[in-house]
């Protein structure tokens, strides 16, 4: 499975793909970079003991690997508090803008007071959520705007400081698109909203609540999070960021045709970071897209969990595997 490259694993369903690139690779390559990451585990490793692998027997050309991740489409967040800006970690930011203002400063307002989830700033009506959940004796708990804040989350005295004619409530109820513009000049903070917009997600706001969004969004706000830590391969140390191994899961379900594009785009600005990425797809046009193919089969179940082909999409047509057959009118069009 080479590195720094898109690799999908495809197959038939049943075929063995969530058990090679989960359970396999990921684990054993996720125990052996954790281990390399304490002294005792180097020492250990270099005396020859290695930690027991998931489903084989050994594993090699991991050493470049500085980390690994999997990302799914599991809620970024349970709370109503826990929002794309402080997922992606542009919000403090934001925060210390505000606190940074003439009008902050002379009401004595740090950082803190523009935090929703403690602190004097948050509405005290909500606690800082912007909605209240009525609970419903015999039927599922009811959320309605809070009539303190109206959804703001902060109280008035905290919403009397303004950066730009906005305040901190304005800003989170901006949508993404708005907000790319908005803080154009500010690249700490318009980076991340420029990803955001790049994958699609320009129609958020930044303050949507992390329970309302879909498995597709949460992903790609993940996503989005990764690679806003990926800025010319390079850190403000001036090192190559650490190389790291990511594993998706069929992310194009749930996606409409326009968005498997951007993520499609996404996936590869990660590799053109310096990383590897492998995704588990049955989606044609990202299998098309791969720079390697691991192709399992023949069929599903017992008549599967062979490697039936490992290599470029065209040589996968070539091989007239399952995969390959549905992939040739794809390849044709290009």
């Amino acid at each position: 499975m080479p590195l720094q490259r898109l690799v999908a694993v495809t197959g038939v369903s049943g075929s063995g793909k969530s058990t090679l690139a989960r359970d396999v690779l990921l684990a054993s390559v996720q125990a052996l970079v954790t281990q390399r990451a304490t002294r005792a585990g180097r020492d250990a490793m270099a005396a020859g003991q290695f930690p027991a692998l998931t489903g084989c027997t050994g594993l090699t050309g991991f050493e470049t690997i500085d980390r690994v991740l999997e990302v799914d489409q599991t809620p970024i967040g349970k709370t109503p508090r826990s929002c794309p800006a402080t997922y992606i970690g542009f919000w403090d930011t934001i925060r210390k803008l505000f606190a940074e203002t003439l009008e902050a400063k002379a009401r004595g307002y740090g950082p803190g007071r523009f935090s929703f989830n403690t602190g004097e700033g948050r509405c005290p009506g909500c606690e800082g959520q912007g909605i209240r959940t009525i609970a419903m004796s015999f039927l599922p708990d009811v959320k309605v705007l809070c009539e303190t804040c109206h959804g703001a989350r902060f109280n008035p005295e905290t919403l009397a400081v303004t950066w730009r004619g906005k305040s901190i409530g304005d800003i989170l109820q901006m949508e993404v698109d708005e907000a790319v513009d908005f803080f154009a000049s500010m690249p700490a903070i318009s980076h991340p909203l420029q990803l955001l917009k790049d994958v699609g997600l320009g129609y958020l706001t930044l303050g949507q609540p992390s329970p309302t969004l879909s498995g597709g969004e949460a992903q790609r706000i993940k996503l989005v999070t990764e690679l806003s830590k990926v800025r010319d391969d390079v850190t403000r140390r001036g090192q190559k960021a650490p190389h790291t191994l990511y594993v998706l899961d069929e992310p194009t379900v749930g996606l409409h045709m326009a968005d498997v594009d951007k993520l499609i785009r996404v996936l590869h600005r990660l590799v053109d970071g310096g990383h590897s990425v492998v995704v588990i797809e049955h989606d044609l046009d990202v299998i098309a897209e791969a720079d390697w193919i691991i192709d399992l089969g023949p069929e599903g179940g017992q008549a599967g969990g062979r490697i039936v082909a490992a290599a470029t999409p065209e040589d996968v047509v070539r091989a007239g595997t399952h995969t390959g057959v549905a992939l040739a009118p794809v390849l044709a069009r290009r």
